[in-house]
């Protein structure tokens, strides 16, 4: 029993082999049939391929010449029919499209001026004196040769960020404006404009401004969510706080620290002085025209720079573009500039002292004329960045 036993233990790893022995030999002898076969079954499919293409090219031919003359009768007979169907379709249509214009183009062209004046587009100033020490920015970062994507992408981003800020502002001052001789007007307060109006307008312009920043790099898109709770802070600053110029200097002047992030991968501290220097630009500039405003902002309770400093207010914006001189050289000093920067500077000194001309009255004209030509101090100054890289460095 012992030995029958274990000669039936011995038996079953035999037929084991000689099953799979037999199943591959039968797996070979199938793969040998089908490379044998395949060249075969080829030329088969290939003939009928053939044959079959021939035999409808052959009916094409026959028929082909007969459907052409039905479809010609055809057309001959229904043609006149056809352009008459065709003529009144469109006739109708552009009827249609014309009397709906007509109806509807007074609404359009106020609607869209309503919003033009809701974002400023009728006033560049504002956009241009936030543009140009962006483009300060880019140009530094970039080594003076910033790619035409970065330029379109910022610039666009600017007047993008500015509108929608300038929308966010008249919503939160659209209860004190009816009292200012200068604001009163304003879509929103008038009520031309409806408040879910602007929110859409808002939520528009700044997913637009959003798309844009998806196109640069991750360091970019991460900053930009930094600049959302600056640029909705700042609007209602002015009642809180008698400095509202400074988070409205934080607020656009943050594409500074987004310029290098985009253009250089990084943001050094070189960039961080500029960003400093974009402030106290903005509270010069802006405490000028809070100026123009100052009676009306005391009786109403809303706060400024210009009711803070009262009589002294020349003397502190002076004292706040000579920080802003001193930065600018601190950034030509840092970076090796040429003296063709220096030189933009020393243009520079001459526009301040203009500017401090026009407001040394008070009168709200001359102030107001003071802040728009705030816009000539950023351009000498860009000016000044570009002759460096494209002269000293070029040549």
């Amino acid at each position: 029993m012992h030995d029958d036993s274990q000669t039936g233990t011995h038996r079953l790893p035999d037929y084991l082999r000689v099953a799979l022995a037999r199943l591959a030999a039968v797996l070979r002898a199938g793969w040998l049939n089908i490379r044998q076969q395949a060249p075969v079954y080829a030329y088969r499919m290939t003939d009928w391929l053939v044959s079959t293409l021939q035999t409808y090219w052959t009916l094409a031919r026959q028929w082909l010449p007969v459907y052409w003359r039905s479809a010609s009768r055809w057309f001959r007979v229904n043609a006149h029919n056809l352009w008459l169907t065709t003529r009144h379709w469109f006739r109708d249509g552009w009827t249609r499209s014309v009397n709906w214009w007509r109806r509807y183009e007074p609404t359009i062209r106020d609607r869209a001026w309503q919003y033009t004046l809701l974002m400023r587009l009728d006033k560049p100033v504002g956009s241009w004196l936030l543009l140009w020490p962006t483009l300060w920015a880019l140009w530094i970062a970039a080594d003076g040769l910033p790619t035409l994507h970065l330029l379109l992408v910022f610039s666009a981003g600017v007047f993008l960020t500015r509108s929608a800020g300038c929308v966010m502002n008249d919503y939160a001052d659209r209860n004190f404006d009816r009292f200012v001789a200068r604001t009163r007007n304003r879509p929103l307060t008038t009520g031309k404009v409806s408040t879910r109006e602007a929110w859409y307008l808002i939520a528009v312009l700044l997913t637009v401004a959003f798309l844009l920043v998806l196109t640069t790099n991750r360091l970019t898109i991460l900053l930009s969510f930094i600049a959302l709770p600056l640029g909705g802070f700042y609007p209602f600053m002015k009642r809180y706080t008698y400095i509202p110029q400074l988070f409205q200097g934080m607020a656009f002047g943050w594409g500074v620290p987004m310029a290098f992030a985009a253009a250089s991968d990084s943001v050094p501290r070189i960039a961080w002085l500029l960003y400093i220097a974009n402030i106290l630009w903005s509270m010069s500039y802006d405490t000028v025209y809070a100026m123009v405003d100052r009676e009306d902002d005391k009786k109403i309770g809303v706060k400024s720079t210009a009711i803070l400093f009262e009589d002294s207010d020349r003397f502190f914006v002076g004292l706040i573009q000579s920080m802003l001189l001193l930065t600018l050289v601190f950034v030509g000093v840092q970076l090796k500039f040429s003296w063709y920067y220096y030189a933009a500077l020393a243009v520079v000194v001459g526009i301040i002292v203009h500017l401090q001309y026009l407001i040394k009255d008070r009168l709200p004209e001359r102030c107001f004329l003071a802040f728009r030509r705030n816009n000539w101090l950023g351009a000498v100054v860009f000016a000044g960045i570009v002759l460096h890289y494209y002269i000293s460095v070029t040549y």
